[in-house]
């Protein structure tokens, strides 16, 4: 039986497939609600694939299938046979570390304590973490409050009746109530682990009114001293929920999935909402080897986590639908009020594992990390192409005097030095920024044109608002170069990206690497301006000094300031001195008369 014949009898039911190549190893694995129509999608002509699927399907020597019972249940088989066999071409989790969880041991006195291991010995485990901070304030918090065994004793009423143990420090100084030496009973050291739980669980309201009530009741028998001790109680929970992330009680219980994607990799975080606060909050990253729909990603990600902490709260909030529904689950995309506030908190986090990964890309793999930048400003910009090759035009001048504009390069998101240029403004007189933008940019472009046409930049970029793009687009225009690249402006005031046709800004996320490159070369432009003009306006002012004495040009003042780099020096120097570069009549007139000018 060929390929094609096996694949026609595959069911038109919910399950899970599997892809080998010719030595029997599995190279996909896919979840699908129909398995006969999604496979059938991989097997039609090749030019209707895409290049990265076509290349897997030339790969495929056999197909199997499991039938499940729903398309939840395909899910995390799908993510448990990813797991199992690491297909090649797979979604592949990027974390390879181990989050931390917290361990309420199955033990007659219950421990409590972090670990990186999940045994599956009867114990309750709560989490993963991702920061081992908050994990480990949360253990010092119920430590605080409660009076927790800190040891490894194997505690047994018949270990304590033969008086086998002898109590520690922490029993001494009252961090223990001495569970080894039969201090404290099993069900009231079990209560103070039951409220741990219902803690971790997101129940910290409901206790909070139970110690209100307690304390209430205390003081109405007035037993003030007991109602004191529930006051603190109370008191040590609340302080501990003010610190947390507070959402809002009226929200309910729900779970909050948000996704970034780029091009090779996806980033998402979840959090997981109890009473009215964010009790868990994980991010994970994925590898994207195939040309996956966010959808398919998003539904790995929800996968994953439903593996991870079981079962899902009935909403869930997305910032999309994923490929797939699940049994008493309701996938909600808010638009409005305190969810859409949590879906976007959800997407910051997400945002931020980004933005981390690619700084780490920076020094570990400099190609990759340049590679990144650039498309994550050609997709906020727009553009068909890389903007690998970056100029920036920024003008220079104080009332008018000496206007100037510098163009600097960037190549590959990097300064490239050697290609920066100066401009000296020849037909615009007094300060006209828009006209003298329009001719720097057609100075550069048509002489670009002439002496190099294959080296013109992706992405030109104005430093300054609509007037000199206008102006910058008009001189572009003329040589006809608009359809060959982009120019934008960029306010510094906002730093919005303005665009030429839209009559609003584009505003930039602003922790994206793309804003970085886009400030950065603006800056660079800025700064080779104004050193530039400064410099004019020294020589200037040098000129001013020199040539105001009878007998000296511009040959004669090069001379001096060749000599001695500066008027100052000049009118220090000994009539000796000045005269081996003019002459002695006409040094005693330049010293006569620059020292007379002091």
């Amino acid at each position: 039986m060929t390929l094609k014949e096996k694949i026609s009898l595959f069911p038109h039911s919910p399950g899970v497939y599997r892809y080998y190549d010719s030595e029997g190893n599995v190279i996909y694995v896919g979840k699908a609600k129909d398995l006969h129509k999604r496979v059938a999608q991989y097997f039609v002509p090749e030019e209707r694939l895409t290049r990265k699927t076509a290349v897997m399907v030339s790969k495929i020597a056999d197909a199997q299938y499991t039938v499940v019972e729903s398309e939840a249940d395909a899910l995390l088989l799908e993510n448990n046979l990813i797991k199992q066999f690491k297909p090649r071409y797979n979604i592949l989790l990027k974390d390879s570390k181990t989050y931390p969880w917290i361990c309420v041991s199955a033990d007659s006195f219950p421990r409590v304590y972090l670990t990186r291991r999940v045994v599956r010995d009867g114990s309750r485990y709560f989490g993963p973490y991702s920061s081992v901070m908050h994990a480990r304030n949360l253990l010092e918090f119920f430590r605080s409050i409660y009076p927790l065994r800190s040891c490894h004793l194997k505690i047994t009423s018949d270990a304590i009746l033969r008086h086998k143990f002898r109590p520690c420090l922490d029993f001494h100084i009252g961090k223990c109530k001495g569970c080894c030496v039969g201090s404290i009973s099993e069900q009231e050291y079990g209560e103070n682990i039951d409220e741990i739980v219902r803690l971790l669980r997101g129940g910290g309201r409901e206790i909070i009114q139970h110690y209100r009530s307690l304390m209430m009741k205390s003081a109405e028998n007035l037993d003030f001293e007991q109602a004191n001790l529930y006051k603190e109680k109370m008191q040590s929970i609340e302080n501990h929920y003010s610190k947390s992330v507070i959402v809002n009680s009226t929200i309910g219980d729900v779970d909050v999935f948000s996704l970034v994607c780029d091009a090779t990799e996806a980033f998402g975080n979840f959090l997981r909402i109890r009473g009215g606060s964010v009790v868990q909050s994980l991010n994970l990253g994925f590898k994207l080897v195939m040309d996956e729909t966010p959808e398919a990603v998003l539904g790995m990600f929800i996968g994953e986590i439903r593996t991870k902490f079981g079962v899902l709260a009935r909403e869930v909030i997305v910032p999309f639908m994923p490929d797939f529904t699940m049994e008493n689950v309701e996938f909600r995309i808010p638009v409005r009020g305190d969810k859409l506030a949590l879906l976007e908190l959800s997407a910051k986090n997400a945002k931020e594992m980004r933005f981390n990964s690619l700084k780490q890309k920076e020094h570990t793999d400099p190609e990759q990390f340049t590679q990144k930048v650039l498309t994550e400003l050609r997709d906020a910009l727009g553009m068909k192409e890389l903007p690998v090759h970056i100029e920036c035009f920024d003008n220079s001048n104080i009332q008018g005097t000496n206007p100037v504009a510098s163009c600097v390069v960037f190549r590959d998101a990097r300064p490239s030095k050697k290609d920066y240029r100066h401009f000296k403004i020849k037909t615009v007189v007094g300060a006209n920024d828009y006209a003298s933008m329009k001719e720097v940019v057609n100075r550069r472009y048509s002489r670009m044109l002439e002496e190099n046409p294959d080296d013109l930049p992706q992405l030109i970029v104005i430093d300054g608002g609509k007037g000199q793009l206008a102006f910058a687009y008009e001189a572009l225009a003329e040589l006809g170069l608009t359809e060959k690249l982009m120019v934008v402006g960029l306010a510094k005031r906002l730093e919005e990206v303005i665009r030429v046709g839209d009559p609003y800004p584009l505003f930039i996320d602003r922790n994206s690497q793309a804003l970085k490159v886009l400030q950065q070369i603006r800056d660079e432009a800025h700064r080779f301006g104004i050193t530039f003009h400064r410099n004019l306006r020294s020589k200037a002012q040098i000129a001013s000094a020199l040539r105001e004495i009878p007998g000296v040009g511009e040959k004669t003042e090069q001379r001096l300031i060749l000599r001695f780099g500066s008027v100052a020096r000049i009118a220090a120097a000994s009539e000796k001195e000045v005269s081996e570069i003019v002459g002695p009549k006409l040094a005693a007139t330049v010293l006569e008369y620059l020292n007379h000018e002091k």
